[in-house]
């Protein structure tokens, strides 16, 4: 279960970079709530508690555009930006661009959730109507999985999935959700073989496009998922990070009606409107995402690989790394291994791809190798230990410059 590389130099890594349509100002990566503040609590003060959980966007269905309006005012003075949808949209897109395009809390438009294939072409009318009006914020869509059946999707294969869906429907950025950590029969948790592919194919295709991509974390329990432990949230978003994911998302924020599938204990309950301790484990993930954005944000991914006895479908194994690093080794199950270039800057970075167990990692590297630290700051890697434990679902970051 040991993966020891003495590495010299990188041979044959090619770039995997893309440019997004826009730089941001601020060094943060966006952070969702699907499913976010409920309609009939459109509030500053929940608006706020979002905003205080690290969350800067809000996705919320609403029944009518009035109501859309006076939560886009609650969001504007909490900071928050919104991700707008009403059955007006469909009806009379341009009336409503044109009512909030100049908005302050408006970051873009909602289209639909998850569509097959017979559905792009309308998609792809519907998004050009409002980028007619209003080319400044972004359409945005949620794609379906790699584990959704060939008739869901309504293609051959996931990848003529999004590769049709990038052809016909013109969007500024791309989303995908999948959720990974699954109850099994026997009452174990266990990880779907598929996400990892999942997450090869969309940044290979994304990067294609010369678009950036949103990923997800699942925060609501329901059938067959668990209530999320704080190693399967982090392991979620530092995969996605990892791959290139230019905005993290949640679903759910607020736990939508129990129904069919059981929703429950989402960071905030459905019945009582209090949070529950996943609303922690939220704030704490968040908190981190910001430490590191400066690492991820408008970051270049030159190669993604893994380590371990074996490595997950769809993915490659860990070669050669560059020779600022002397000693590479992990234990364990294994781990992502991503290598990201901004600016004058190059980074590694190392994530336990084991949500139940610590993974113990070598790394020892010359001057010039440097570790960052979730809060951001920059030590000598020498002032480790070169052994270090990472915890389930946890990260590892070294830098370093020419």
């Amino acid at each position: 279960m040991k993966y020891l590389f003495f590495v010299v130099s990188l041979i044959g890594c090619t770039t995997l970079s893309f440019a997004q349509h826009k730089k941001r100002s601020a060094e943060q990566i966006p952070v969702l709530a699907w499913y976010g503040v409920s309609p009939s609590e459109s509030t500053v003060a929940r608006y706020q508690e979002l905003r205080q959980s690290g969350i800067t966007h809000n996705f919320t269905f609403f029944d009518n555009v009035e109501d859309l309006a006076v939560a886009m005012e609650s969001a504007r003075k909490a900071g928050v930006k919104m991700i707008v949808h009403c059955p007006e949209l469909e009806k009379e897109p341009e009336k409503i661009v044109r009512r909030f395009k100049n908005h302050p809390a408006l970051a873009g438009y909602f289209l639909r959730d998850e569509p097959d294939r017979a559905d792009f072409p309308g998609l792809g009318k519907w998004a050009r109507r409002i980028q007619a009006i209003d080319n400044e914020h972004f359409c945005y869509l949620n794609l379906l999985p790699n584990y959704a059946t060939k008739e869901g999707l309504g293609t051959e294969t996931y990848r003529e999935y999004v590769q049709l869906f990038i052809k016909e429907v013109p969007l500024q950025l791309l989303s995908f959700d999948h959720y990974p950590i699954v109850v099994d029969e026997t009452g174990n948790r266990t990880m779907r073989p598929e996400f990892y592919e999942n997450l090869e194919i969309f940044s290979d295709e994304a990067r294609n496009a010369g678009k950036p991509f949103w990923a997800f974390a699942l925060t609501v329990a329901h059938k067959p998922y668990p209530i999320p432990t704080p190693a399967e949230i982090r392991l979620q978003v530092y995969s996605n990070l990892a791959y290139g994911a230019q905005g993290i998302q949640y679903f759910t924020y607020w736990t939508p009606q129990p129904g069919t599938w059981d929703f429950h204990h989402g960071p905030i309950e459905y019945d009582t409107k209090k949070r529950t301790e996943v609303y922690d484990y939220v704030t704490q993930m968040n908190h981190e995402i910001a430490g590191l954005s400066h690492v991820f944000l408008d970051a270049e991914v030159v190669s993604v690989a893994h380590t371990g006895d074996q490595i997950p479908r769809g993915t490659r194994r860990l070669g050669e790394l560059p020779d600022v690093i002397t000693r590479f080794e992990t234990e364990g199950t294994g781990a992502i291994v991503s290598m990201l270039k901004k600016d004058n800057k190059s980074y590694l970075v190392v994530v336990n791809r084991d949500f139940q167990q610590s993974m113990a990692v070598t790394v020892e590297g010359d001057k010039r190798l440097n570790r960052v630290l979730k809060d951001g700051s920059t030590v000598s890697a020498d002032s480790y230990v070169s052994r270090l434990s990472v915890a389930p679902g946890d990260i590892l970051v070294f830098s370093w410059e020419p």
